[in-house]
């Protein structure tokens, strides 16, 4: 009997950009496209490492294949450094030297021995456009806009520490969908009545709806149904970030990470499916209502067989601040492409309070100027 050994895992991704005057690393410049160097100044053009965006062509990965199979080809893993965060669950990839840092997520010290991750690569990315000081101009401009926010966490945020540009995972599911359903197309009409208000009669028009039976059959060819592929953030954060304008998905290349960091997916594929079929059968739903038409619309029920479905593995770039601030935790994120900021929303118990005594005093005004008028 012969033993088949498994294929070997994928070694350690390592990628180090190195500057042609000094040698030091260079790190990406969001929305200049070039990589910059902070020893000396020395600036180069993307694609001196490698091919940039040589292809328009995202390339997707067969999802019930890769089910299948139980992985993607090993053309389409890596294996990278990643520190965990036991408080938020954080998987984020750091230099091979570092074993110690501050979660960037929730800011909650990790030290730990150095794991590894291994996962499908990403396919595209969206490279930084915003800069960590515009990212932190919007921040601060967002919480000014916030009337009870305590002055004092606005004035932190502002000199505070460094925001940190942070690759957050996503996947994407493309797929095509043909629905049969029964429902029922309701017809509104109007019948003469009378009613009985104040002990007289009165006559009125009252909605009626007439219901038909309906069936049929739609049709949707669904393209990049975008899923968090991570937990790290509250949803309701990276929801507030969106939409994305997916059209600026370059094919991946390390380049644009020089300098940032990217987190691990911790939604496993089949998890994240699940969320964009619910997504779907949302938009179906609503499709099948317009179907049927009339003045109101019931769904009896809906068959839907899906087909076609592949997937993506992309990193959006998105701005991160975490701060303690009088004994609590401020978390902020600012979507790197556009600037829109979402995040805790601080409350100033002092703030909160001369506005209720302000309130207060208004009424009393207001009821002293009544009782005068009166008098």
């Amino acid at each position: 009997m012969t033993d088949f050994a498994p294929p070997p895992a994928p070694a350690v991704e390592e990628h180090r950009f190195p500057c042609t005057a000094c040698g030091a690393d260079l790190r990406f410049a969001p929305g200049a496209d070039q990589m910059v160097c902070d020893h000396c100044g020395n600036t180069q053009k993307l694609g001196v490492f490698g091919p940039w965006a040589a292809s328009s062509a995202l390339r997707e990965i067969d999802y019930l294949e890769t089910l299948r199979s139980g992985a993607a080809d090993a053309a389409d893993e890596e294996v990278t450094r990643v520190l965990s965060c036991t408080n938020c669950g954080a998987q984020v990839e750091f230099q091979p030297e570092v074993h110690a840092a501050e979660c960037p997520f929730c800011a909650t010290p990790v030290v730990t021995d150095t794991g590894t991750h291994r996962h499908i690569k990403p396919a595209a990315v969206i490279p930084f456009e915003m800069s960590e000081d515009a990212a932190k101009q919007a921040m601060t401009d967002w919480l000014g806009r916030l009337w009870f926010a305590p002055n004092g966490l606005q004035e932190y945020a502002r000199k505070g520490r460094k925001m940190s540009g942070i690759y957050v995972p996503y996947w994407t599911y493309d797929a095509r969908t043909d629905s049969r359903y029964r429902g029922q197309r309701g017809t509104v009409y109007y019948v003469q009545a009378t009613r009985v208000v104040n002990g007289k009669r009165v006559a009125t028009r009252e909605a009626r709806v007439r219901w038909r039976a309906a069936s049929g059959h739609v049709a949707r060819a669904f393209d990049d149904v975008l899923v968090l592929a991570a937990r790290s953030l509250p949803k309701r954060f990276t929801d507030a970030l969106a939409p994305w304008d997916l059209s600026a998905l370059i094919p991946y290349t390390p380049e644009p990470l020089a300098g940032f960091r990217a987190e691990g997916y911790t939604v496993p594929l089949e998890e994240g499916m699940a969320e964009a079929r619910a997504y779907m059968d949302r938009v179906i739903a609503r499709d099948v209502r317009m179907d049927i038409g009339g003045d109101r619309q019931r769904i009896d029920a809906i068959d839907t067989r899906v087909s076609d479905v592949t997937f993506k593995h992309i990193l959006l770039p998105v701005w991160v601040a975490a701060y303690r601030y009088g004994g609590k935790s401020y978390r902020f994120v600012v979507n790197g492409q556009d600037g829109k900021v979402s995040g805790e929303r601080p409350y100033s118990a002092v703030k909160i309070a001369l506005a209720v005594i302000a309130l207060v005093i208004l009424g009393a005004a207001l009821a002293y100027g009544s009782a005068v008028q009166q008098g």
